[in-house]
Order: C-alpha cells, then structure tokens, then sequence
C-alpha cells in the first residue's frame, strides 16, 4: 500500500487503530535505523579527509547522540542540531529559486541529520497518540464506533468518534432511500 502525506482512514476497532499505529512506528524506526547507519558510515569515510573542520567535528559528535537517543525520546534530538546550522550552512548550500542546493560533503550530511530527526518526532508523535488512543480503550470505546482519524504527514492528529449502526437501522434506511424515489416518479 501507497503511504500518503496526508489521509482520513476508517478504523472499526481500537485495536485496528493500534496494529497501523505499530506498524506506522515499526517502519519509522527502521527508517531512522537505515539512515543512522548511512550517516555513521559518511562521517567515518569523511573522517580522513574532514576530521580537523569544525562542520565534521560537531556533526560526529551529533551522530554519538543519536546512537544513544535512538533508545530515548526525540526531545533531546533538536537541542545539539540547532547549534551546528548557522554560519556554514550559508556557505554550503546555493539557493536555485524554491531549492537549496549543495555538492559538499556537509550538506550530505546535513540532509541525514535532518531527515533522521524528522522521523525521530514522528516517531514520538506516534507513541503520544497510540497512548490516547489507548486511554480511549480505558473509556470504554470499543465497537460500538468506527474511528475515524485524520492523518497529516504520516502523523495521526484527530479522531471523530462516528457510531456504528444498528442492522436494523440500515435496512430501514435502505427501504426509505429506495420508495421515495420511486413514490416521485410514479406521478411524473
């Protein structure tokens, strides 16, 4: 299935809503894993030809916390990254009219750090929501509503609490729906 930045699903249990939310952090994580490893493996072929720069130095010791923080929450993640921008940023990156373009090794691994604390608050922001989610199992919800939920870049925000109907009350609706119609055109 294609992943789409932005969607309304339906879930008909919270259990169902709990299993993508999974599956959601799962893919996430293995997301953040990969682009770990390709930064780590970037910083140690730079390291012959980059160690003495300041950029390599403080993007190394960025990538040490990330080992670390990979275990931890992503509110730490932000705290070093803002520091090691500024002025070389300005130096390595051209802008071409929306885009930003680079051909250093510093801006390769400046897009990694950034793509690797994106998904780390996305992941965070998962784990917030699959926690009220399940506070609204604690509640009582259950199947008597289908969830639907608001997805906006990858990240659950809203669910409206719809319920379900009885079978007795679909039918109902079923013979209305089709003998008013056909009550209107007899007479036409």
């Amino acid at each position: 299935m294609r992943k789409l930045g932005t969607e309304i699903r339906t879930f008909t249990s919270i259990k169902e809503i709990t299993d993508f939310l999974i599956n959601q952090t799962s893919q996430f994580r293995a997301l953040f894993d990969d682009y770990s490893q390709w930064l780590g493996t970037l910083l140690r072929d730079f390291a012959s030809t980059h160690k003495s720069e300041e950029w390599y130095q403080k993007s190394a010791a960025l990538q040490k916390n990330l080992k670390n923080q990979s275990k931890k929450p992503a509110e730490s993640a932000n705290k070093g990254k803002k520091g090691s921008k500024g002025k070389t940023e300005d130096s390595t990156w051209v802008k071409s009219g929306d885009i930003s373009i680079s051909y250093t090794e510093q801006g390769q691994t400046e897009i990694l750090f950034e793509a690797i604390e994106k998904i780390n608050s996305k992941i965070q922001q998962i784990e917030k929501f699959k926690d009220a989610v399940q506070q609204l199992a604690r509640l009582g919800l259950g199947t008597t509503v289908n969830y639907i939920v608001y997805i906006d870049e990858d990240i659950p925000r809203k669910i409206v609490l719809k319920p379900k109907a009885n079978k007795g009350d679909e039918s109902f609706k079923f013979s209305t729906e089709l003998s008013v119609p056909a009550f209107f055109n007899e007479k036409a």
